[in-house]
């Protein structure tokens, strides 16, 4: 069995991100949305509230559970005996710094595969400080982020 790491902060999760679990899903075996605790950048939701969020915003896809975890992302793949790890690529900007951290994780664990999908055009702009932004200046999410995740961006960041 094929297992592949998805990893990232998930501040929330948007459907860019669901988009590449759906892609990821029906092609490996068991993907693993791993939901890492303290990434080096501001947080609106504590990595409990992020776990829950991705969890409601997976669960039409048997073969995918959500982890939270701390550490070395290469790490935390060998604990769950990952094969994989899954990137998705918006921009060259994307390309640049995911290019950066292949090759440390190749250097880290050569037996680690990397397997980026390309963004659908339709998410191509989607980042979670844009989505806090339009949140923030009473902008409509539809089509963003799955409608709990909505709630709760609302429920932060509105008074």
């Amino acid at each position: 069995m094929t297992t592949a790491i998805y990893p990232g902060s998930f501040d929330p999760i948007t459907n860019g991100h669901l988009d590449i679990v759906k892609r990821a899903s029906s092609i490996f075996e068991k993907v693993i949305l791993g939901v890492y605790d303290i990434p080096h950048k501001s947080l609106l939701f504590s990595v409990d509230e992020r776990v829950e969020l991705a969890c409601k915003a997976i669960v039409d896809y048997k073969n995918v559970q959500v982890i939270a975890y701390s550490g070395i992302t290469i790490e935390f793949a060998r604990q769950a005996k990952a094969q994989v790890l899954v990137r998705g690529l918006r921009a060259s900007s994307d390309f640049e710094r995911e290019f950066e951290m292949a090759l440390m994780n190749k250097k880290l664990a050569p037996d680690i595969e990397l397997v980026c999908f390309m963004a659908n055009l339709r998410y191509q702009f989607l980042s979670s400080s844009l989505l806090k932004e339009i949140i923030t200046l009473g902008g409509n999410l539809d089509d963003m982020v799955p409608a709990h995740v909505s709630a709760a961006l609302k429920k932060k960041l509105l008074p």
